[in-house]
């Protein structure tokens, strides 16, 4: 299946050598757009230069759903904030409404992060009282771990988030999944 550069490209009747001339990119970048490498940032603005084209015409669509549906499974996590348990479900249905493979394993890689925060959350919580009165502390200890945990959560999601955009992937993706 040919490439959407490589069919502009055959469509200017332009050798791959001569698209690299013109649009000033290396040989061995346009062979691997052509493979199948999704181009992004100046790559991705100079082709669309050379072809006279919309940046988002040079993505294949079903590359923009995935990356747009993973989004909205790490963002949904944030639920977890205002609803009880939320970072777990929300995300936890959006996963399994989707038929697409790449967004299940992403979507199940971000639900069992959310599953690890929320039992760090309930532990925490639990363990809050024992600990405030073993040390005789006059002031709510449980504030503190559950804003760490807050914190926690807001930065994973931001960081799967930049990773989302930039690698098309997770940051980390755990070895142990929960589902």
């Amino acid at each position: 299946m040919k490439s959407i550069v490589q069919r502009l490209r055959e469509e200017k009747n332009l050798t791959q050598t001569e698209l690299a001339e013109k649009s000033g990119l290396s040989l061995r970048t346009i062979q691997r757009i052509e493979a199948g490498n999704i181009p992004k940032g100046f790559t991705l603005k100079t082709l669309a230069n050379v072809f006279e084209k919309e940046p988002e015409k040079l993505i294949p669509s079903k590359e923009i759903i995935k990356l747009d549906r993973a989004k909205l499974i790490n963002f949904s996590s944030l639920f977890g904030l205002v609803v009880p348990f939320g970072g777990v479900i929300f995300p936890l249905i959006l996963t399994y409404k989707t038929n697409d493979q790449k967004n299940k394993e992403l979507g199940k890689s971000i639900v069992s992060v959310q599953i690890l925060i929320a039992v760090a959350l309930v532990v925490s919580q639990i363990a809050s009282p024992f600990i405030q009165k073993g040390l005789s502390l006059h002031f709510p200890l449980f504030i503190f771990p559950l804003l760490l945990i807050i914190c926690l959560k807001l930065l994973v999601v931001i960081i799967n988030g930049i990773s989302l955009n930039k690698k098309n992937d997770l940051h980390k993706i755990l070895k142990i999944n929960y589902l």
